[in-house]
């Protein structure tokens, strides 16, 4: 974490508590999967676990409605935790959830995904926070990646590997030029150009814009919901 601020402190117990809950949860419901259906397997879950286990999943993401804790938790942490929450931390749990995406409740998956880029939107409008607009988009990614993973896995995994190139590039040039606010950056200009040129790029990425990478998974996954008449998440 960060410097040991009130703020760190606050992320640092925000953290610790929403991912000891998830995890205890997690392992409560694998028991009683176990104790309904005799096994292990997660081939073999009970409607009820699964859709628990979705739930659980996505306060460990901090996917909508449950990522109450993503923009505070990334507010109050150094630049480089943040990264490590934005991308390794989501990895295990997304590897669940891949394994386990013809078990989910797909209109429970999908609507859950949509709100997620719906609320990473309007999150990041008026943020002076670089490490809160990260979040935010973080919690968006998340839901393109959630709306595809019941008909095509690896589109959604193709999500997620460019989210995280993405995140990283984003982290690494802010913590190189050592700013956390859209006010400061234009003081960059003065003694580090290029840095700046990628740090706008990574954003425009980020934000899906054509020609850029971010623009390409966004465009496939549209065009399959197109494909499937699904008219409500395509607009």
């Amino acid at each position: 974490m960060s410097k040991k601020t009130p703020r760190s402190t606050e992320a640092t117990t925000k953290y610790f508590i929403t991912q000891a809950l998830a995890s205890t949860t997690l392992l409560c419901l694998t028991m009683f999967n176990f104790w309904k259906m005799g096994e292990w397997n997660i081939d073999f879950t009970h409607p009820l676990s699964t859709s628990l286990i979705t739930i659980t999943l996505m306060m460990k993401l901090g996917i909508a409605p449950l990522h109450f804790w993503m923009p505070e938790v990334l507010q109050g942490t150094s630049l480089k935790t943040g990264l490590i929450l934005s991308t390794w931390q989501k990895i295990a749990p997304l590897i669940l959830l891949y394994q386990m995406s013809t078990e989910f409740n797909t209109n429970m998956m999908m609507m859950t995904g949509l709100l997620s880029v719906l609320i990473g939107g309007w999150g990041i409008i008026n943020q002076t926070e670089l490490r809160k607009m990260m979040a935010y988009s973080s919690i968006g990614h998340l839901g393109w990646t959630l709306i595809i993973m019941p008909y095509y896995p690896n589109l959604a995994l193709l999500n997620f590997i460019v989210y995280v190139i993405m995140s990283i590039m984003m982290f690494m040039t802010l913590n190189k030029m050592m700013q956390t606010k859209i006010s400061d950056i234009s003081m960059s200009w003065s003694y580090s150009p290029p840095l700046l040129c990628m740090m706008m790029l990574t954003m425009l990425s980020l934000g899906g814009l054509l020609p850029l990478t971010g623009f390409l998974p966004k465009l496939l996954t549209v065009l399959f919901l197109a494909k499937k008449s699904m008219i409500i998440f395509t607009t």
